[in-house]
């Protein structure tokens, strides 16, 4: 334990010490890799169709059932997150993170051993621990002078590991993974030939097996980034965690503005959530079957994974947080247009189903990301507030989660005869105006309650930080 804490202390002062860049690509490395491998627990189910099985004999199909229980476990870990995750002390985070994936993989072990009915149980214990993952790595992150470039890092991870754990998962179940372990002596050929019959049932559970020990690795880099310097909280303000009377002060004080993000923010995360976890049905339903594009998941979101990288880190560039914070939504507002375009070039037969797969992932990324990292940063560092962006961002998500469970009982319930994709094609419609309107209005709002503030607090003889 001591020679442990000793390499650990090495490798904080050799962080606190190196040029910008090493310490960007060391921090991004270590933040992707953890929430990379989280995603090896949370969708690996969504690669299964359990097609021809409903739930309990009711209209609802069984998948959908398991997405909405997983999805409602999620969210209900957002909203345990808003307390928990705002007030974790550093110390804590590391053993917090570990034991969070040990229960999720605990709960798809479960979930193979469940009968069918029963299943969205197990999937509903899969996503309670699940979402406090992000708040918890975005702590390492967040309030440094680096932080646009070490969160578009963070979120590229959710994009391209779900396409990829989804075709992992594919390959799973049609006995693809198998010969990974075929060299290994005397268990090499049992494994061989056990993962060559990966049931959907167990599917996630082995997944997730795959990826636990990079998750132990990923977790113990991410915990040896030191603290935010003294410029660092020069530039974006002391981050701290927050009581109940210090968020509900947050909250009360943008309250129009955040609740036109938050209306926003429940169609997209609804919209999103039925893209990413109906996607296989989607793109069979677009003509392109799993047999002839084995990995095509995965280059729609590696694809929608650079688009968002290269336009949200520019934000880096921009030092003044009153502009950053307007860039971020300017940002947005021009993925939910994309969304609504796209659809439209799809109808009018000027793109392909996969371009607009990649057109609609990168839409919605380019206005789901900043959500979960620079526009809640920007937000408190331009109020000069102590405090952290993890508990906004863990109200929006509890409000978000709860519109992609309404959506998902929306469409079997409401519209059991339309198609996945039919459905998803007018849905794109209806996202792409209501997140325009709620954006600009929102920053409208929020650039001119800082305004304000500003000319109150000069004056007072004082001055919020820009």
């Amino acid at each position: 334990m001591i020679a442990e804490e000793k390499s650990r202390s090495r490798l904080t002062g050799f962080l606190e010490r190196c040029p910008g860049p090493v310490f960007v690509a060391y921090a991004v490395l270590a933040a992707f890799s953890t929430y990379f491998c989280m995603y090896a627990f949370r969708k690996p189910f969504s690669a299964a169709k359990f097609e021809g099985l409903t739930f309990l004999g009711s209209g609802v199909e069984l998948k959908t059932a398991l997405v909405t229980s997983q999805i409602i476990g999620y969210a209900l870990s957002k909203l345990i997150g808003i307390k928990i995750c705002s007030e974790m002390t550093r110390g804590r985070r590391a053993w917090t993170l570990i034991g969070l994936i040990v229960c999720a993989e605990a709960a798809l072990v479960l979930f193979g051993v469940l009968p069918d009915q029963l299943k969205p149980v197990a999937i509903f214990f899969n996503g309670l621990p699940l979402g406090m993952v992000w708040g918890l790595v975005v702590w390492y992150l967040e309030g440094r002078r680096t932080s646009e470039l070490l969160l578009m890092g963070l979120s590229c991870s959710f994009i391209v590991s779900s396409g990829i754990v989804k075709d992992f998962g594919r390959a799973l179940m049609q006995g693809g993974i198998g010969d990974w372990w075929a060299w290994l002596p005397f268990v090499g050929p049992s494994l061989k030939g056990w993962l060559a019959h990966v049931s959907e049932g167990w599917m996630p559970a082995v997944t997730g097996l795959h990826f636990l020990p990079l998750f132990f690795l990923s977790v113990w880099l991410l915990n040896q980034l030191p603290q935010p310097s003294s410029k660092d909280v020069q530039a974006r303000t002391q981050r701290e965690p927050m009581d109940s009377s210090q968020r509900f002060a947050f909250a009360k004080r943008f309250a129009f503005g955040l609740a036109c993000l938050c209306l926003a923010y429940f169609f997209l995360t609804a919209y999103r959530d039925f893209r990413d976890n109906y996607q296989v049905e989607i793109l069979d339903g677009l003509g392109y079957s799993y047999k002839d594009n084995r990995s095509i998941i995965s280059q729609t979101e590696t694809l929608v994974a650079v688009g968002v990288l290269i336009a949200l880190s520019l934000l880096f560039l921009v030092r003044d947080n009153r502009l950053g914070l307007a860039g971020a939504m300017g940002i947005m507002t021009s993925g939910f247009l994309l969304i609504g375009a796209s659809t439209l070039l799809l109808d009018a037969g000027m793109i392909n189903g996969f371009w607009w797969m990649t057109l609609t992932g990168l839409g919605s990324y380019l206005a789901y990301v900043p959500y979960g990292s620079v526009l809640f940063d920007r937000l408190i560092a331009s109020t000069n507030a102590a405090g952290t962006a993890v508990f906004a961002i863990y109200l929006a998500d509890t409000i978000g989660y709860t519109g992609s469970v309404a959506v998902q009982l929306l469409k079997d319930l409401g519209w059991g005869g339309v198609s996945r994709l039919a459905f998803f094609r007018q849905f794109s419609y209806c996202v792409s105006l209501l997140g325009v309107a709620c954006l600009l209005t929102s920053m409208v709002y929020l650039l001119r309650k800082l305004k304000l503030a500003d000319k109150a607090s000069l004056k007072e003889g004082t001055c919020l930080q820009p």
